[in-house]
């Protein structure tokens, strides 16, 4: 397995298996592109939630690699060892599931042909059904 494969997409709810170091760095790996939380469970049972968005992966020596996080609810970064991590969840919805330029662009249109008006609104990270807003 390289660095940059999993078993599976990752999606909220998805706890890949950290059992082995190629596992880890995999799922550390899915972690970095995936655009939601994650809940990172350390060997000591802290639970630490956020935003990974960053990760320096030395594979020949794992004592050497660490992924930085943004602690939910707050602006501190945090530095965790991989070698202490025992846990990832994908707990938090994937901000870029399905929002591909060309998914906007057919939406577009679709409603263009029906006289709709198209527009962009943020979603609600917590909500996990968004629906688009429409008007005529």
């Amino acid at each position: 397995m390289t660095i940059n494969q999993t078993d599976q997409e990752p999606q909220q709810g998805w706890k890949p298996n950290c059992a082995d170091e190629d596992h880890k760095l995999a799922a550390i790996e899915a972690a970095f592109n995936y655009r939601g939380d994650i809940t990172i469970t350390l060997k000591d049972g802290t639970k630490l939630s956020g935003f990974l968005f960053d990760r320096h992966i030395n594979e020949n020596n794992t004592d050497d690699s660490s992924v930085r996080m943004i602690i939910k609810g707050s602006t501190q970064k945090t530095n965790i060892p991989v070698n202490n991590i025992h846990e990832i969840l994908f707990s938090g919805k994937d901000t870029a599931a399905g929002k591909s330029w060309e998914h906007w662009i057919n939406t577009y249109i679709e409603k263009k042909k029906q006289g709709l008006t198209a527009e962009l609104h943020p979603d609600n990270l917590e909500d996990e059904h968004n629906t688009p807003t429409t008007n005529k």
